[in-house]
């Protein structure tokens, strides 16, 4: 390199010396004494310039080699001790050599042969480098950012540790809104005087203040039955551990002051925007409310839902003011529609198919062309005896059902399309037939979940009723009374709130009663109702034989399952849960049997001791605290036993908790 270097410098005066010779020989020939001068002259500037080269190429390689053995050491330097650690691994994934810096983190005086993983955990990802190259680890309560190099077998470790502490600082304190709401509230204030009023608005914002005060919330009360709370992710956190320790806490409380006030909150958190997460806790508020209050919901904006709470029944409404409203709002909407299209959900049950044919009676009241949407291959036990009774004595009504396939060859944009028993999307009969109009009406009893039917134009979900018959019934009574309920109508109604209240022993209130005298007034038959509810002897042994399975997971828990080479009719399945709720020391049961669409399904039932609803919704279904359903798809009856036992393990340790 140095004789390269040499070479490359003396090119030039080598260049002007044979320059220099061709020019003397020219001028020797032209005139002897003038090539001589010539050559002296030449001579000297050649001489001073090869000094001078000479002497600037001797410090040139003096600074060079002082540079050279300067980085070297400095490389050195900085690869031992460079303020991030480097790791060589072999192909069996053990250390050949560490820097000072990892063996300083490892508090250890030397790597060598061990097993690289014996570090942290975290650094088995390594051994698939073809999905990894980047991981964090923990070590030595440390947090490291390791960046893999497969092919040199390389691994670095840079420590963040304040990094991540900064960061997750920043997320515990971004802000978190929520609102608080009194369920009950205007139903107990409305019979009191000013003084029992002012007594329970102090007893409630003491209650709050205190819960507030104790978590470093910020709580102001907004209106006689509402509440705003500004906190952090942080204390969010504690009062999710806490499981909201304050929705007990007002409920016992005042239950000792005769006044059984229940509290709803809606939290919205996880944005930076205060006008999102107003949005958010609004949303999650409502959807609380549409699932009977007493719970808190936490809504993230990407849609994530995490519920709290629901261990009570939802409160029966004392007036049926809503029931008017939003009958005389469903009125003006079937009569701005040039059809009505009613459908429930799959394989429907009685309550299902009952509060169909009320809404459809509702649109004959208003003289609007009206159709139950219905699958007649789905159609099953008190089901399929209702249909042949409808068609024997009533063939009017029985030319309304139509599949869905006549839908679509019928609906238009004007058409109206209600939706009864269920406002899940993948329930529904016919979910396409969602998309093929603007106006939805959902009319349901059962507590509102994650998974909701998008866009609706109107919303009646009322919790606390026994069967969306009883809601059609209420909701009949405020319709043109120019076309009377027929006895076979009336008793698809009554036949609905009969089997969802088990006779009227279940989820069974003042103004259940009050839609059954209704109906048995126009003509409910009774006796009718026994026979479409009898059941023929197969069914009643093979409801015996999925008895026989019963185990108890825990003490009043049981759970019964059918076999795996057997499908089960959805009925019996459910028949056989309430079944077993009627057995000494069974306060909750569980049937898990595979169903005729392919799915297992678990149908659960309870006392009110325990929340089924919550069981079932962690498992992807719903329904109410004291009866719930879920369908999943899985290889065998003992891997969703499994699951079932563990969301039954995971709500029990919550509610103790």
């Amino acid at each position: 390199m140095g004789i390269f270097r040499k070479r490359s410098i003396r090119y030039p005066l080598l260049y002007l010396s044979v320059l220099s010779i061709v020019t003397a020989a020219l001028l020797f020939y032209i005139n002897i004494w003038v090539g001589f001068g010539y050559i002296a002259v030449a001579g000297a500037l050649l001489y001073y310039g090869w000094k001078v080269e000479n002497v600037v190429y001797i410090e040139t390689e003096k600074h060079i080699e002082s540079l050279s053995f300067r980085l070297k050491k400095v490389g050195e330097e900085a690869f031992l001790h460079m303020p991030f650690g480097i790791i060589l691994i072999d192909d069996q994934y053990k250390i050949e050599w560490a820097n000072p810096f990892m063996l300083d983190a490892a508090e250890s005086e030397s790597l060598i042969g061990e097993e690289v993983f014996k570090l942290s955990d975290g650094l088995m990802a390594i051994s698939k480098p073809e999905e990894l190259r980047e991981l964090t680890v923990t070590l030595r309560d440390r947090k490291y950012r390791v960046y893999s190099k497969p092919e040199e077998r390389l691994l670095y470790f840079f420590d963040i540790t304040e990094q991540v502490e900064i960061e997750t600082q920043y997320y515990a304190d971004r802000t978190v809104l929520a609102i608080l709401f009194i369920d009950n509230y205007d139903e107990i204030t409305q019979a009191m005087d000013d003084q029992t009023r002012s007594m329970t608005n102090s007893t409630v914002t003491s209650i709050v203040n205190e819960w507030a005060a104790e978590y470093g919330i910020f709580v102001k009360r907004v209106s006689s039955d509402r509440f705003l709370a500004v906190l952090n992710e942080s204390i969010l956190e504690e009062l999710e551990q806490k499981k909201f320790s304050i929705l007990d806490h007002i409920r016992e409380r005042t239950m000792q002051k005769n006044l059984s006030l229940t509290l709803s909150i809606g939290v919205g958190a996880g944005s930076p925007s205060l006008t999102e997460l107003g949005e958010l806790a609004q949303s999650s508020l409502d959807l609380v409310l549409g699932r009977g209050g007493d719970q808190v919901a936490i809504k993230q904006p990407d849609g994530k839902l995490r519920f709290y709470g629901g261990k009570t029944n939802p409160v029966e409404k004392r007036t049926r003011v809503r029931a008017r409203v939003i009958s005389h709002a469903l009125r003006d909407l079937i009569q701005d529609s040039d059809q009505v299209f009613v459908m429930g959900h799959k394989n429907p049950d009685m309550d299902s198919v009952g509060a169909a044919i009320g809404v459809r009676k509702m649109a004959e009241m208003n003289k609007i062309e009206g159709y139950v949407v219905i699958n007649f291959q789905e159609l099953n036990g008190s089901v399929r005896r209702l249909m042949d009774e409808i068609e024997k004595n009533n063939n009017d009504l029985y030319s309304r059902f139509i599949s869905p396939e006549e839908v679509l060859s019928r609906i238009t944009h004007k058409s109206l399309l209600v939706i009864v028993d269920t406002h899940k999307p993948a329930m529904v009969i016919d979910s396409t037939l969602l998309n093929r109009t603007e106006k939805v009406v959902i009319i349901d009893h059962h507590r509102r979940g994650e998974d909701f039917i998008e866009n609706p134009t109107l919303v009646y979900m009322e919790p606390y009723a026994s069967s969306t018959a009883e809601l059609v019934t209420e909701l009949l009574e405020y319709q043109p009374k120019n076309t009377k309920i027929t006895g076979l109508e009336a008793t698809s109604l009554l036949s609905g709130i009969i089997v969802d209240t088990k006779s009227f022993t279940l989820r069974t209130g003042a103004r259940t009663f009050e839609a059954a005298s209704y109906l048995r007034t126009h003509g409910a038959d009774t006796i009718l109702i026994q026979r479409l509810l009898k059941e023929d002897i197969d069914t009643y042994i093979e409801r015996s034989k999925l008895i026989q399975t019963v185990d108890f997971v825990r003490p009043g828990i049981a759970v019964a399952h059918g076999d795996d080479s057997r499908i089960y009719d959805s009925v019996l399945i459910a028949q056989t849960a309430d079944i077993l709720l009627t057995m000494k020391d069974v306060s909750a049961s569980f049937v898990i049997a595979h169903r005729q669409d392919g799915l297992i399904g678990i149908s659960a039932r309870s006392l009110g001791e325990v929340n089924v609803q919550l069981v079932m919704e962690k498992l992807g279904g719903g329904g109410h605290l004291t009866n719930a359903a879920t369908q999943m798809e899985a290889n065998s009856i003992g891997e969703v036993k499994q699951y079932l036992t563990n969301a039954i393990i995971e709500v029990l340790e919550g509610s103790n908790e």
